[in-house]
């Protein structure tokens, strides 16, 4: 018996970034190189989809309504009316948003990359409601999964080609250069031919949970770093996961096409893993 059930059956070149917005009983998740945005409500089956004028790298709810998006030139906010407006606008050339994710006190944490994925092209930065933002890292190849361990006092991030799962104090007190993170040190570590860690989310039992990008699989490794479950998938191109529902127990995952000759029929669709555990209420974005 397989593990997974297709949730939306799709063809999404690059599917990514699957949130659960809570308010509106409905899985947030987006097709980064098809400039879509995609809602997915289980109770109903029903489904939205809204094309952005960018490559759009992730998509989270706002705590007053309304959503916000990491987008190829910035950060900007999209109304319960559908108004746009820009939060922050730094374009870039040849920079593009990738994953984001909000921290348990409201901040959005943005990633960038380059397209051509040159090391050192990427940044991970802070962004607050009022349009704060502060650079968190400036040296980063293609910033990625990025979580919190439920008392908050852990955040987990992905560099992909470092192939490891990071982990970092988070802060009481703002050191001298201003940082909100610190004593930056490896959870885990992606073996050679296992793929490359992409998107995470955390569990409650403080579990961390990772996509594996030519790796067919999610696996969960524990607080202390060690794999205790992997998850085989179909489709080699698995790029993030989320837990779901209104209890939160489905693990929702996103997967990709770009790039292969000839991909799974299931490639770019969105996968549900039933009952794959307990997962976090998400903070929205306070902003």
């Amino acid at each position: 018996m397989r593990a997974y059930e297709v949730a939306v059956r799709a063809e999404a070149t690059l599917g990514e970034g699957p949130t659960w917005d809570a308010a509106g009983d409905r899985l947030l998740w987006i097709d980064i190189l098809g400039s879509r945005v995609h809602t997915y409500e289980p109770a109903t089956g029903r489904r939205t989809v809204r094309t952005t004028e960018q490559h759009v790298g992730a998509v989270k709810p706002r705590a007053g309504g309304g959503l916000v998006l990491n987008l190829r030139d910035g950060v900007a906010l999209l109304d319960p009316d559908g108004a746009f407006r820009w939060l922050h606008h730094e374009p870039v050339p040849g920079r593009r948003a990738n994953d984001a994710a909000v921290a348990p006190d409201g901040a959005l944490w943005a990633g960038t990359m380059r397209y051509d994925e040159a090391p050192g092209g990427g940044t991970l930065s802070r962004l607050t409601g009022d349009g704060t933002v502060d650079v968190v890292l400036d040296d980063v190849a293609v910033s990625n999964g990025t979580g919190w361990s439920p008392d908050g006092r852990l955040m987990y991030y992905i560099d992909t080609p470092t192939r490891r799962v990071d982990v970092f104090d988070v802060l009481d007190v703002l050191d001298v250069a201003g940082g909100r993170v610190g004593n930056r040190r490896t959870l885990a570590e992606i073996e050679e031919g296992a793929g490359f860690p992409d998107g995470l989310t955390v569990d409650a039992e403080g579990c961390v949970w990772v996509a594996l990008w030519d790796g067919g699989a999610i696996r969960r490794y524990t607080p202390g770093g060690e794999l205790d479950r992997v998850i085989e998938l179909p489709t080699p191109r698995v790029t993030a996961c989320a837990f779901g529902g209104t209890d939160l127990r489905d693990l929702y995952v996103t997967t990709a096409r770009v790039g292969l000759p000839a991909p799974h029929p299931l490639s770019g669709s969105l996968l549900v893993i039933p009952g794959a555990g307990q997962g976090l209420a998400q903070p929205a974005f306070g902003g």
